[in-house]
């Protein structure tokens, strides 16, 4: 099992989202965000009390961003090729396998994956053989 070259500490400024202005009061107003445009709207003039709106000042760590729980960083993998890209670099990226490969060259991936001790991080799914009935 490979393990990442160095591991930071991930640290989010905010975990939950941000709403969208007057959203709890109003059913025809969505919860997903929208920036407020109105000319006199609380929430644009930051006024004390409204709805917070994202800026840069929430964005992430470089060190830390887009980094997996696990401390790798997810490359897309369609197949074996693509697979051998990652050799060099198997200590910083994982390789994650596309939803749309088929069973057969899904099991060839994860062979491969194995013998380049290259982390996977869907590597058991639809290798479960279907038992016939």
């Amino acid at each position: 099992m490979p393990v990442p070259l160095v591991k930071h500490k991930i640290v989010k400024k905010k975990t939950n989202r941000f709403l969208r202005n007057q959203s709890d009061r109003k059913v025809t107003v969505p919860t997903s965000w929208r920036r407020p445009k109105g000319i006199d709207s609380r929430a644009r003039r930051k006024f004390k009390g409204t709805t917070l709106m994202p800026n840069i000042g929430y964005g992430s760590n470089k060190k830390t961003r887009h980094t997996l729980p696990n401390g790798f960083k997810k490359f897309l993998v369609h197949n074996v090729s693509e697979l051998e890209m990652l050799m060099m670099h198997n200590r910083v990226f994982c390789a994650e396998v596309a939803h749309n490969v088929s069973t057969l060259k899904r099991k060839s991936i994860v062979e491969r994956a194995s013998q380049l001790n290259i982390a996977l991080t869907n590597g058991a799914a639809r290798l479960r053989s279907q038992e016939s009935e």
